[in-house]
């Protein structure tokens, strides 16, 4: 049976209740980091159209547009993080696991992602006290009038959905006889790296 046939039957068999919650999850995950990623580009796109017609065109500049643009920065890179970590977008430094034998990066890449994902955990937990400081400061953004704190907010939100994304590909690595890069890229070392 060929590794195509393989993963459709694995696809179709009645799987573990952990194993189809994570997969529920993953998917939501993904429509938002979506979402997010698409509307703040697009947000930021008509915000800076809007800023350059009220500058040029009426000889008057909008205060709001750099408040809100730097809102969209905070969104676009944050529920990126999360978007590169599910695609394996991620920058890689390999050498040593393309040097590896094909049993060794297995291991090694479920150790990387567990690593790295508590890393996004610890960053997430210790962002989340800045936000308290910054919400005790009671700093607003002078031209919208709103909390700074609620900018940030995405900062732990990122750090901590990038978290779960690098959980899922240890799951999925545990779970399948293939090396993941992430949950949607296996590893294909000697071809291309290979979408799922």
């Amino acid at each position: 049976m060929d590794q195509k046939a393989s993963r459709d039957s694995d696809r179709t068999n009645p799987a573990n209740p952990f194993f189809k919650a994570v997969d529920f999850l993953d998917l939501w995950l993904s429509r938002l980091e979506s979402f997010m990623l698409a509307a703040g580009v697009i947000a930021m796109a008509v915000v800076t159209i809007a800023a350059v017609i009220t500058r040029f065109v009426f000889n008057n500049a909008l205060t709001v547009t750099d408040e809100l643009n730097m809102l969209f920065i905070i969104i676009v890179t944050f529920a990126g993080l999360s978007y590169a970590a599910r695609n394996g977008r991620h920058i890689r430094m390999s050498a040593i696991y393309d040097a590896l034998p094909a049993k060794a990066r297995k291991p090694l890449m479920i150790t990387i992602a567990t690593v790295t994902g508590l890393f996004m955990f610890a960053l997430s937990y210790y962002s989340y006290f800045y936000i308290v400081e910054v919400y005790q400061s009671g700093r607003i953004l002078p031209a919208l009038g709103i909390p700074v704190f609620y900018v940030y907010l995405w900062v732990p939100v990122g750090f901590a959905v990038t978290g779960i994304q690098y959980t899922f590909t240890v799951i999925k690595n545990l779970r399948e006889s293939d090396v993941y890069l992430s949950t949607k890229l296996r590893d294909g070392y000697c071809e291309n790296e290979i979408e799922v």
